[in-house]
C-alpha cells in the first residue's frame, strides 16, 4: 500500500521561491567587488536568478552541462547558482586558491561550458581559460562600467546579460535525484576528486542544517557566512539561509578581523560561521581595539580543528557560543556538531568545554561509525579510535568519473580519512587524519590534540605537529611553532606548558620556530610539505 500524499521533488529552486514569497523583503547585504556595500532582497534575487536561467537555456546551455563559479560571497553570486540549478544546469564552485593548473585541470574534468567569474578573478581566468577545452562562454560578475577589458572571446558583463532577458522563465521541471551542483576536494594526496551534489541532497542538507540542534538558525537570524561559497556551498548557508528566510550578509573577498568586524557591528549580525583562521583575526582585531560583539549570538568553526583558546575567548569573553562542527565536501558538507545534549546541560567551566572541543554528534541524516583497519566496529567508549565512516542522503556515494572507489563500500559507508573515537552519547572527537596519525612503539599519538594544547601558550600564533623518524619507537612527534609578533618562547618554555596535561609519552620530542605554516588551499595545514621539510630531522631522544 502506498501513501496518499502529492509528489512534490525536492528541488533547490523551491526554496529561492519559498524565500521570495514570504521573505521576499528581508534583505541580502554584500561588501562588493567593486567596493560599495549592496542592498537587494530575496524577492529581487528570485527575479535575477529567472533571468539567468533564462539567459542560459537561451544561449544554449542544456540541461546537466556544467556552469563553473569562480566568485566570493555575493548576491550576484547565489543568483547565478540559483539561475543555474533552475534551469537544469549543474554550479561547479571553483576554489580560486588553487594553483592555475590545478583550477584548468578541475575544469576540463567537469568539462564547465561556461564560467562566471568576480572581477578579482579575471587576470587568473585569462591564465586558465586558453587551457579549458569546453569553455565557451565568460560571465563577469559586474556591470559595464566597471567591465575590463579581456582578449578572450565570448566575455560578457552579468548586468548587460541578463538585462537582456524579462524573467518571463518557467523553472525546468526536474527529478529531485538529478544533480544540481559540485564541488571538487582540495587533492591534498592525488589528483581532486568531484562531488556531485543532487536537488534532493542539498535541499535535505539545509533541513538538517536548520534544526535547533544543528546550526538552530531562523528566520529572526542576520546571517554572515564567511566561509565561501567555493567550501562545499559555505557550508550549506546558501540554501538553509534562504529557506528559513535570514537576512543575508555577504563579505566578498574582504575577511580581515577589521573588515568582518565591520559587517557584524553595522547589520548587526547574530550568526555567523568561518574557519579557525577567519576568528584568530577577528579576535585579534577586538583585543587590539577594545572593541565588543553586542549583538553576534552564535559562531559555527569548523574546516580545521578549533583551539580551545578561541572556543574560550568568544563564550567567556565576549558571550557569544560557540558550536565546533565538523564534515567534508563529500558530506554537503556537515556531518557532526556539538551542541550541548540534556546529559551535559548542567555541566560547568573545564568539563563544559572538553565536550565543546569534540567535533560533536551526528545529527538525524548523518550515520557514523568507527572501524579498525579490517572493518570491524569499535566501541562507542569515548578513547577507543578508529576508522571514521558514515553515511547518509547528503552523502556521496562515490566521485565524478569514477575515481577514488576505494572509499566506498558495499554497504554504502564512506571512509572520511579521519580516525577518531566516539563517546557513549554520541559526540565524535577527530585524532587525526589517517595519514597523519603518529604511530609510536604501536601506538597513536593525535598530532591535533598536540597542536591545540600548543596553540594555548599566550605567545604562540600556530602550531603543527608531525611524525618524525625514531630509530626505537618507529616514530616520535616534532612540534613546529609559529610565535606571536613580538614574542620569543623557548623550547623549555612551550614544552613546560604542555607538561601535565598530557600522557607522558605522547610529549613532543622537540620543537622548532619556523616563520610560517604551510597551508593548503582550503586553509588547512599541509602535512605533506612539512614532513618533506623535515624529513633529515634529527630528534634529539634519537
Amino acid at each position: 500500500m502506498l501513501g496518499l500524499m502529492q509528489q512534490w521533488p525536492l528541488l533547490n529552486h523551491k526554496i529561492i521561491d519559498s524565500a521570495a514569497r514570504q521573505h521576499g523583503a528581508r534583505e541580502i547585504v554584500s561588501r562588493s567587488v567593486e567596493g560599495p556595500i549592496v542592498r537587494t532582497t530575496y524577492g529581487e534575487a528570485r527575479t535575477r536568478a529567472l533571468k539567468v536561467a533564462q539567459r542560459l537555456a537561451r544561449d544554449g546551455f542544456k540541461r546537466g552541462e556544467r556552469i563553473g563559479t569562480l566568485a566570493w560571497n555575493s548576491a550576484r553570486h547565489l543568483e547565478a547558482w540559483y539561475g543555474i540549478m533552475g534551469m537544469g544546469g549543474v554550479y561547479h564552485t571553483l576554489n580560486p586558491r588553487l594553483f592555475p593548473e590545478q583550477i584548468a585541470w578541475i575544469m576540463n574534468h567537469a568539462e564547465d561550458r561556461a564560467l562566471f567569474v568576480d572581477l578579482t578573478f579575471m587576470p587568473l581566468v585569462e591564465k586558465i581559460a586558453p587551457l579549458v577545452k569546453s569553455l565557451e562562454k565568460v560571465i563577469v560578475l559586474t556591470d559595464a562600467a566597471h567591465m575590463p577589458e579581456s582578449k578572450l572571446p565570448n566575455v560578457v558583463a552579468y548586468e548587460d546579460w541578463i538585462a537582456e532577458a524579462d524573467g518571463d522563465f518557467a523553472w525546468l521541471a526536474m527529478d529531485e535525484n538529478e544533480a544540481c551542483g559540485m564541488c571538487y576536494t582540495s587533492g591534498t594526496t592525488g589528483d581532486p576528486k568531484g562531488v556531485v551534489y543532487s536537488h534532493r541532497s542539498n535541499v535535505l542538507h539545509a533541513m538538517i542544517a536548520c534544526m535547533p540542534d544543528a546550526m538552530g538558525i531562523s528566520s529572526r537570524d542576520v546571517i554572515l557566512p564567511v566561509v565561501p561559497m567555493f567550501h562545499a556551498n559555505a557550508w550549506g548557508l546558501a540554501q538553509s539561509a534562504p529557506m528559513i528566510g535570514a537576512k543575508l550578509v555577504m563579505p566578498g573577498g574582504k575577511m580581515d578581523g577589521a573588515s568582518i568586524y565591520e559587517l557584524l557591528d553595522t547589520e548587526k549580525v547574530t550568526f555567523s560561521a568561518a574557519v579557525p583562521t577567519v576568528w584568530l583575526m577577528l579576535l585579534q582585531h577586538l583585543e587590539q581595539n577594545g572593541l565588543s560583539l553586542p549583538h553576534l549570538n552564535k559562531v559555527v568553526i569548523g574546516g580545521s580543528a578549533c583551539p580551545r583558546a578561541i572556543t574560550e575567548k568568544f563564550e567567556k569573553n565576549y558571550g557569544v557560543q560557540v558550536i565546533h562542527a565538523w564534515g567534508m565536501t563529500e558530506m554537503s558538507p556537515l556531518g557532526t556538531l556539538a551542541t550541548i545534549k540534556p546529559e551535559y546541560a548542567d555541566l560547568e567551566g573545564d568539563a563544559l568545554f572538553d565536550i565543546k572541543q569534540t567535533q560533536g554528534y551526528a545529527p538525524f541524516g548523518v550515520e557514523m561509525k568507527v572501524t579498525d583497519d579490517e572493518n570491524n566496529e569499535r566501541p562507542w567508549d569515548g578513547k577507543t579510535f578508529g576508522r571514521l565512516k558514515v553515511r547518509g542522503p547528503a552523502v556521496a556515494s562515490s566521485y565524478y568519473g569514477g575515481a577514488g572507489a576505494e572509499q566506498f563500500d558495499a554497504e554504502g559507508w564512506f571512509d572520511t580519512g579521519d580516525v577518531a573515537h566516539i563517546n557513549p552519547n554520541g559526540y565524535m572527537q577527530i585524532t587525526d587524519r589517517a595519514k597523519d596519525v603518529i604511530k609510536s612503539g604501536g601506538e597513536w599519538i593525535s598530532t591535533i590534540d598536540l597542536e591545540n594544547l600548543a596553540v594555548g601558550h599566550p605567545d604562540v600564533a600556530e602550531a603543527a605537529v608531525i611524525g618524525v623518524a625514531h630509530p626505537k619507537w618507529d616514530e616520535r612527534p616534532l612540534l613546529v611553532i609559529v610565535r606571536k609578533p613580538g614574542k620569543e618562547p623557548t623550547r623549555e618554555a612551550i614544552l613546560g606548558f604542555m607538561e601535565g596535561k598530557i600522557a607522558k609519552w605522547w610529549m613532543p620530542d622537540d620543537v622548532v620556530f619556523v616563520a610560517e605554516i604551510p597551508h593548503t588551499a582550503t586553509g588547512k595545514i599541509q602535512k605533506t610539505t612539512l614532513r618533506d621539510q623535515f624529513r633529515g630531522y634529527r630528534l634529539p631522544t634519537a
